[in-house]
């Protein structure tokens, strides 16, 4: 057994780094379906079928918690999963609630009513099906009141990160926050709503300004997972092995992860 990491791509990552680095004693798989990248541009059904498809694969490696390092799943498939499909004894999570959480700075499992925030205007950084879902504003209204939230659809950015063209992300990411600051010309903080975004954090850092608080999802993730398996400590699993599946090619899939986390990854075939 292990914790499983799914992700549309190579996005995940950033989230598998982060925890497996808080939790270096658990083992985990994670599942790239570069096959079928990006989901951002598929409608909700197909993300839903390609999502279940993708967890269910992660069960067979013994994975019963799964995380969805992907925030288009997350915000088109996840509810309507874990309402209709996941069973009993399996546990599916997204990774919206972490970065909402700390942004309306509310400890973990906090259900008290939505109140006001230091944070008043949200630049949120997304796929174009995360951006027409408005799952983040909808879990950041069961939160917290008075927050202007600017959302900037990032068409082609998670495509340039998958084929490895980091010129031609860097430049759609600074055209995506030009963009956004034209409706919103002084966010106080920005969303990177999609995990293949903090691959190009500097990036967005950059565009946006130094005065800009940037949250990045995958140690906020990492430490929610952390704070779960304390207290759901059969979730953990007994494996001690982890490995990387993909539905692509597993050689270019690990050349191109090898390149954006500088460091060797290697894939199998899922």
């Amino acid at each position: 057994m292990a914790v499983g990491v799914f992700d549309s791509g190579l996005g995940g990552l950033t989230v598998y780094e982060a925890v497996s680095k808080r939790l270096p004693d658990v083992a985990f798989v994670y599942y790239g379906d570069n096959a079928h990248a990006p989901y951002g541009v598929r409608d909700a059904n197909d993300i839903f079928n390609l999502t279940c498809k993708g967890v269910e694969r992660l069960w067979d490696e013994g994975c019963d918690l799964v995380i969805l390092a992907c925030n288009t799943a997350s915000a088109a498939a996840l509810k309507r999963m874990q309402e209709t499909w996941v069973p009993k004894d399996k546990r599916v999570l997204g990774v919206f609630v972490p970065m909402i959480e700390a942004l309306t700075e509310r400890k973990w499992g906090d259900n008290s009513p939505p109140h006001e925030v230091a944070v008043k205007h949200v630049a949120l950084f997304a796929t174009p099906a995360t951006v027409a879902s408005r799952a983040f504003q909808r879990e950041l209204a069961y939160r917290a009141i008075g927050v202007d939230v600017e959302a900037q659809p990032c068409g082609g950015v998670v495509d340039a990160i998958e084929t490895g063209d980091e010129i031609l992300a860097e430049a759609l990411v600074k055209s995506h926050v030009e963009a956004l600051k034209r409706r919103m010309p002084h966010p106080e903080a920005a969303i990177l709503g999609c995990t293949h975004y903090p691959l190009m954090q500097k990036t967005f850092q950059e565009a946006l300004g130094a005065d800009v608080t940037v949250y990045s999802q995958a140690t906020l993730v990492a430490e929610s997972l952390a704070d779960y398996l304390a207290r759901r400590p059969e979730f953990v699993g007994t494996g001690t092995v982890s490995k990387y599946l993909t539905t692509g090619d597993p050689s270019s899939v690990s050349a191109h992860a090898t390149q954006f986390l500088r460091r060797a990854i290697r894939f199998e075939a899922a």
